[in-house]
C-alpha cells in the first residue's frame, strides 16, 4: 500500500485534505502551499470543515475586512449559532482570553489598545536598543567558550521574555515560570488539543493569573515607571482597565511578547546557515539587516494561521457564500509564499524588496508588538553571527509537530 500523502486536492470542488501531522507537511509547509497556490488558493479544508484562504491579496484584504471579526458573541448568541457552552474545565483559560486584545472587537478593542499602544510605538521601542544589545552580548558571553550551544533555550527564548518582563515591570527572576505558563497555554492554539492539554493549559492560566494579580496589587501600592503601572493608572474617557482586563492584557503581552519571536530567531538562524548567503553580507549595514530580517519573516514565518468569524451572511467575490458565525482561516504562511506576489517565493532572497509580508497580520489586529519584535531581530541576529563567525548547525534541526506555530524543537549549533 502506498503511504498516504500529506495533502490531496480536488481542484474542481476546491476541496483540500491535509494531514497536519504528516512530516512532509509540518517540516516544510511551503511545499504544500505551492500546490494550493497552483490549484485553489481559496479552498474548503475537509478536516477543518471550513474555508481557508492562502492567496496574498485575499489574506491581506480579509485581515482588514470589517465584515469579519475575532469575536462573534457580541452580535449573536450561542443558541443562534449552535455554539456549545464553554467547557467547565477551561474556565480559567477562558477568563484570560475573555479580555484579550487578540479576541476583542471595537469598541472594547479600541479602548484597550489605546491604553496599551503608547508603550509599543516605534519611538518608545527604540529606547530599548541598548538593553537588547547588552543582553544579547551578556548571553553569548555565557556560552561562547563552550564551542556549542542549544540556541532556543539559551538565547532565542531569553532575550524576548527578559525584555517584555522588564517593560511590564515584572521581576526577571520570574521568567522561568512565565515561560512555563506560556508554553502550556499556547498548546491550546493547535488543531484539536487533547483533554490533557486543555486541563494543563487551564491550570497554567490559573497560576499565571494568580501571579499577575499579586504583581498588580504590588504596583498599586508602589507605582513604578513601567508598562503595568501605566496600564493601571491610565484613563480613556474617564475609564480605567478593570482587574480582569489588566490580568488578560499582561498575560497576552507576556505570551505574545516572546513566543513568536523565539521561533522566528530559531527559524532565521537555521535559514541563514542553510543558505548560500554570507552572514557578514546580510548584516553589513542596518539597511541590509532590515531587508534580511523581513525576508526571514516572509520565508520562515513563526505563525501560520489566524481565524475570523463572519459577522453576517455574506458572499465573497470568488463565489464563496458564508453564513453569520462561520469561521474562516487566513493562512499567513501561505500568503507569504504566493507566487503572484513574490518572485521565486520558495527561495530565500535576503535582498528581496517586493512588498510587505503578513507575518504580523494586518488591519485592526495588526500585531501591537511588531516594532519590538523587529528591533529584537534586527539586533540579536547580527550580534550572534558577528560574535560567532564560525557558527554552523551541529545536525539537521527537528521541526516541531505543531502547525499553527512553525518552529524548531531545538537548535544545536557548534563553532
Amino acid at each position: 500500500m502506498l503511504p498516504k500523502p500529506a495533502i490531496s486536492i480536488d481542484r474542481a470542488k476546491r476541496r483540500v485534505s491535509i494531514d497536519v501531522h504528516h512530516p512532509d507537511f509540518y517540516r516544510s509547509p511551503s511545499s504544500a502551499y505551492a500546490e494550493i497556490h497552483a490549484h485553489c488558493p481559496a479552498f474548503y479544508w475537509n478536516e477543518r470543515e471550513q474555508w481557508y484562504f492562502a492567496g496574498y491579496d485575499q489574506v491581506n484584504a480579509l485581515l482588514r475586512d470589517r465584515r469579519f471579526g475575532r469575536q462573534i458573541l457580541h452580535v449573536a448568541t450561542r443558541e443562534e449559532l449552535g455554539i456549545p457552552s464553554p467547557k467547565a474545565h477551561l474556565r480559567d483559560f477562558d477568563a484570560l482570553e475573555e479580555h484579550s486584545l487578540l479576541e476583542l472587537e471595537p469598541p472594547a478593542h479600541t479602548r484597550l489598545r489605546t491604553l496599551v499602544n503608547r508603550a509599543f510605538v516605534s519611538r518608545q521601542i527604540e529606547q530599548l536598543r541598548p538593553d537588547i544589545q547588552r543582553l544579547s552580548h551578556v548571553i553569548i558571553d555565557g556560552f561562547e567558550r563552550d564551542g556549542e550551544v542549544e540556541l532556543l533555550k539559551t538565547y532565542a527564548e531569553t532575550i524576548p521574555v527578559t525584555i517584555i518582563a522588564r517593560m511590564l515591570g515584572i521581576p526577571v527572576e520570574a521568567t522561568p515560570n512565565l515561560l512555563d505558563w506560556s508554553h502550556r497555554m499556547v498548546r491550546m492554539y493547535v488543531f484539536n488539543p487533547s483533554p490533557e492539554t486543555e486541563h494543563d493549559a487551564n491550570q497554567a492560566s490559573a497560576d499565571f493569573a494568580d501571579y499577575l494579580r499579586t504583581i498588580i496589587a504590588e504596583k498599586r501600592r508602589a507605582p513604578a515607571d513601567d508598562l503595568l503601572t501605566h496600564m493601571i493608572t491610565s484613563e480613556k474617557d474617564g475609564e480605567r482597565l478593570s482587574e480582569a482586563e489588566l490580568v488578560s492584557t499582561a498575560a497576552l503581552l507576556l505570551n505574545a511578547g516572546h513566543e513568536a519571536t523565539v521561533h522566528q530567531i530559531g527559524n532565521a538562524v537555521r535559514t541563514i546557515l542553510q543558505s548560500d548567503h554570507a552572514p557578514e553580507d546580510l548584516f553589513a549595514t542596518e539597511a541590509t539587516t532590515a531587508l534580511a530580517v523581513e525576508e526571514c519573516l516572509r520565508f520562515a514565518a513563526p505563525l501560520h494561521i489566524f481565524q475570523r468569524f463572519a459577522l453576517s451572511d455574506l458572499d465573497l467575490d470568488d463565489g464563496i457564500s458564508l453564513r453569520k458565525g462561520d469561521k474562516i482561516g487566513l493562512m499567513l504562511g501561505a500568503a507569504n509564499v504566493d507566487p503572484r506576489k513574490f518572485s521565486d517565493p520558495l527561495h530565500f532572497k535576503p535582498m528581496r524588496n517586493e512588498g510587505a509580508n503578513v507575518s504580523f497580520g494586518a488591519g485592526l489586529h495588526f500585531c501591537i508588538g511588531a516594532p519590538l519584535a523587529r528591533l529584537e531581530l534586527n539586533l540579536s541576529l547580527p550580534i550572534l553571527f558577528q560574535r560567532l563567525p564560525g557558527m554552523r548547525l551541529k545536525h539537521e534541526p527537528e521541526v516541531r509537530d505543531s502547525f499553527h506555530f512553525h518552529g524548531l524543537e531545538r537548535l544545536d549549533l557548534v563553532w
